[in-house]
């Protein structure tokens, strides 16, 4: 497949490219993971710009965007920052492609445009203690008392609950035989009386984070239902095709800012009176390492295409997830070899990327779920 980008689209990579490296220099990522705080200033630089209403209708003040546009933003603010991407792409699909699909028109007029201007945030909570992989199995009860919903349960690695205004929570509503059935999805204010939020402490992902998070006879008014009352799986399970596209393209984007200070130090390094880079042993790894970055742009562009387009298929998309998030990891830790000691020290960037990446092939669908998809479309 050959990848031909509008000249609309290279002055958008162009364009964010520039304001981040003004406002998302390394010094600040690292000062962002040490202390463990949200690139905010970075986040409202390009909220300012009009970035996180890319994918809006102009009539909520966006930018009308395709899939391949917001793959393009997030690529290139991943090869800044990871978990700015990533709290990017929280906004941009939990929040405002969620709105966008299934929401009333009193619910789009509040929210889209103060998504879009980065005057709130939203996250997502969906996995419980008991229902990870077996997403479906989830247990937190939302019942309708009259004039509202009591929400009662218990939800874990809801990232970004601490730090969002706003969070797509996804409940059960009716007790089913069918773990599918009898789901709905609400859009909910964070500092609801009765919501208990406590921080994990987590290997990488340091700058956001995740929370596990307590509801506690939390009250909600019946508007706060997204979509239809009991059907809400089949909505979340359309929102999370577009997570898969975003995570896979701001991993891209980390994924290539790990090669490329791989490379310029296999080429700066000397040992034996010569660049590292001139040994096979190193070589070999960074022209593997290139291959796999070649073959994760062509997956997401692909993919990105397919889902504007209505042809994007379950496989294709497990099949982008699995690659993407396993050649992130395996060229983050190919980057620290690379290094050799200097990759173990903390001063520099390539353990960071190492341990962001680990994330990567357990968090939105372990590689075992998306390979056991693959199989599954394969007739297995």
């Amino acid at each position: 497949m050959d990848i031909e980008f509008t000249e609309e689209q290279e002055i958008l990579r162009a364009s964010v490219g520039k304001l981040l490296a003004e406002v998302c220099p390394q010094e600040y990522v690292q000062k962002c993971d040490t202390e463990a705080v949200p690139p905010r200033e970075a986040y409202n630089s390009l909220a300012e710009k009009g970035w996180l209403g890319l994918i809006l209708p102009e009539e909520y003040g966006g930018s009308d965007g395709s899939t391949v546009d917001l793959a393009i933003l997030l690529e290139e603010a991943g090869r800044h920052y990871e978990e700015l991407a990533v709290w990017m792409f929280r906004s941009m699909v939990w929040g405002a492609y969620a709105l966008l699909c299934h929401g009333s028109e009193k619910q789009k007029s509040e929210f889209l445009p103060r998504i879009g201007s980065g005057k709130i945030t939203v996250c997502f909570g969906l996995t419980e203690p008991g229902s990870g992989s077996d997403a479906t199995a989830l247990a937190t009860f939302a019942e309708k008392k009259n004039d509202h919903y009591l929400i009662n349960g218990q939800k874990v690695f809801t990232s970004g609950m601490d730090i969002s205004d706003y969070c797509l929570l996804v409940a059960r509503t009716t007790k089913s035989n069918r773990q599918q059935e009898g789901i709905t999805n609400f859009f909910i204010d964070t500092k609801t009386p009765g919501i208990e939020i406590r921080k994990i402490e987590t290997l990488g992902h340091r700058g956001i984070g995740t929370t596990q998070v307590f509801y506690n006879d939390v009250k909600v008014p019946l508007d706060s239902v997204l979509g239809e009352v009991d059907n809400g799986w089949r909505a979340a399970d359309q929102y999370l095709w577009y997570e898969r596209l975003s995570l896979s393209a701001a991993r891209y984007g980390a994924a290539c800012s790990a090669f490329d200070y791989a490379l310029e130090y296999a080429k700066g390094r000397e040992q034996f009176g010569k660049p590292i880079g001139k040994f096979q042993a190193i070589s070999h790894k960074l022209a593997d390492m290139k291959v796999m970055l070649e073959v994760s742009k062509v997956l997401i562009y692909k993919f990105a295409d397919q889902v504007g387009k209505g042809q994007a298929t379950r496989h294709d998309a497990a099949i982008l997830k699995l690659y993407t998030s396993e050649a992130y990891k395996t060229i983050s830790d190919l980057g620290l070899q690379i290094y050799g000691g200097y990759g173990y020290c903390m001063e520099y960037p390539m353990q960071r990327f190492f341990r962001d990446s680990r994330l990567s092939v357990i968090g939105a669908g372990s590689s075992e779920i998306q390979r056991n998809i693959i199989a599954k479309s394969l007739g297995l």
